[in-house]
C-alpha cells in the first residue's frame, strides 16, 4: 500500500488504529501455520464519497474511511460482512484501491421486500490464503407438512474454503432485528435447528462432504449472551462460543452490546484447532477523534470486527504418528492443549497455547 498518498490525518488514525489492533492480540499471518476468520456488519455499506474530504450530504463514507477499514480487513483471511447493500461501489472500490488485486469477494443478490433492507451477506478473502472449495450458495428452508415455512428475512449465506490443506464451511446470517428482543427469537431457532439438523447431521452421517468445519458467524442480534433467552436459542442445538468471545462486546457505544457470534458445533465432525486467540478490535475512539461515536457510526459502522484463529499446522501431529507416539485430543477449547499419550513425548510436541 502506498502510504505515501495519504493525508497525515488519515495516517494518523491508522498509527492508533494499528496500536488497537496489536492490544487485541490479532496474531500475524503465517503461510501454512494459521488462518484468520472474522465476522463484521459494516453497517449500511453501500455508496461513498470519492475524496478523502468530508461529503457535506450523503453518503458519509469517504476515502479516509475505506483505507481504515481496509487497514482491519488486512489483518484476516477471510471475513464475512453483513449489510453490504444493493450498491456495491464501495465494495468494489475497497478491493480495488485498497486492498488489491489478491482480495476477492462472493456476494449475495439483494434479499428482496422490506424486511430483506436491500442488503447482501459477503465474504472478502485473500487468493494467496485462501481458496475456495466449490461450495456456495443460500439457504431456503424446506417445505414442512403445513406448507412453505416463512423464510429468512436475509437469506444465510454458506461458502466452503481452503487453507492449506484444512476444509471448512462459513454459514453467515445477519438476524432480523425487531423493537422487541421476543421478535427476534423465531427466526434465531430456525436458523441454529437448520444448521444443526440439515448441515451438520448430513456431514455426520456421510450424506455429505461437503460442509466440513461447520462455522456460524455474523450479526444474530442477541443483546447479551448468559442468561438470555436469545443466546440460549442460538446454543440451544449445540452450538459454542468459545470461551475467549463469550464476554467481548461486539458494538460501539455506552452500552456493550454482543449481537455478532463465531461458534461452532463440537464434536469429531470439527477438525479445525482453535489456536485459543480470539477477539475483536475496538476501533472506537482512536478513529475520526474530531467527532462524536454516533459520527463514527456512518463512516465506519456501529459494530466492531470479532475473529478467531485456528491453527493448519499439523506437523507435529504427523512426526508423533511417525515416531509410534499417540495423542490424545484433552479438549478442543481454546486455551487447553494436546499431548502425547504414550512414548513420553518431548513437551515440545504440545499444540494449544494457554490463554
Amino acid at each position: 500500500m502506498d502510504y505515501s498518498r495519504y493525508p497525515s490525518q488519515v495516517v494518523q488514525d491508522i498509527i492508533r488504529l494499528r496500536r488497537r489492533i496489536q492490544a487485541a492480540g490479532l496474531p500475524p499471518r503465517r503461510t501454512d501455520a494459521n488462518v484468520i476468520v472474522g465476522t463484521w456488519n459494516l453497517q449500511k455499506f453501500g455508496g461513498f464519497h470519492p475524496a478523502w474530504t468530508e461529503n457535506p450530504g450523503s453518503p458519509k463514507r469517504n476515502l479516509r474511511c475505506l483505507a481504515l477499514i481496509a487497514e482491519v480487513i488486512r489483518g484476516f483471511d477471510v471475513i464475512a460482512l453483513q449489510e453490504v447493500q444493493r450498491d456495491t461501489s464501495a465494495l468494489r472500490y475497497l478491493m480495488e484501491h485498497f486492498l488489491g488485486s489478491h482480495w476477492a469477494v462472493l456476494l449475495t443478490d439483494v434479499t428482496a421486500g422490506d424486511k430483506g433492507n436491500s442488503e447482501r451477506l459477503a465474504y472478502l478473502y485473500d487468493t494467496r490464503r485462501v481458496v475456495l472449495s466449490g461450495l456456495s450458495g443460500e439457504i431456503v428452508l424446506p417445505l414442512a407438512p403445513a406448507g412453505v415455512p416463512e423464510q429468512f428475512d436475509r437469506t444465510p449465506y454458506i461458502a466452503g474454503f481452503r487453507a492449506g490443506q484444512e476444509h471448512f464451511t462459513l454459514l453467515t446470517v445477519h438476524i432480523r432485528y425487531g423493537a422487541l428482543p421476543a421478535n427476534r427469537l423465531p427466526e434465531l431457532q430456525q436458523f441454529a435447528h437448520y444448521a444443526a439438523r440439515e448441515l451438520r447431521e448430513r456431514t455426520r452421517t456421510g450424506q455429505s462432504r461437503e460442509e466440513p468445519n461447520l462455522l456460524v458467524l455474523g450479526d444474530f442480534n442477541i443483546d447479551r449472551r448468559q442468561g438470555n433467552p436469545l443466546f440460549d436459542a442460538f446454543v440451544e442445538t449445540g452450538l459454542w462460543v468459545p470461551e475467549a468471545l463469550q464476554a467481548v462486546r461486539t458494538t460501539t457505544g455506552k452500552r456493550a452490546k454482543h449481537y455478532d457470534q463465531i461458534a461452532w458445533f463440537q464434536g469429531e465432525d470439527f477438525g479445525l484447532r482453535p489456536s485459543g486467540l480470539a477477539g475483536t478490535i475496538d476501533f472506537a475512539g482512536a478513529v475520526f477523534q474530531e467527532l462524536a461515536q454516533t459520527q463514527v457510526s456512518p463512516r465506519i459502522s456501529d459494530h466492531l470486527p470479532l475473529w478467531i484463529e485456528f491453527s493448519t499446522d499439523r506437523s507435529e501431529e504427523a512426526m508423533a504418528g511417525i515416531l509410534g507416539w499417540i495423542w490424545t485430543i484433552l479438549s478442543r477449547s481454546p486455551g487447553c492443549r494436546t499431548e502425547a499419550g504414550t512414548g513420553g513425548a518431548p513437551s515440545a510436541f504440545r499444540f494449544f497455547r494457554r490463554s
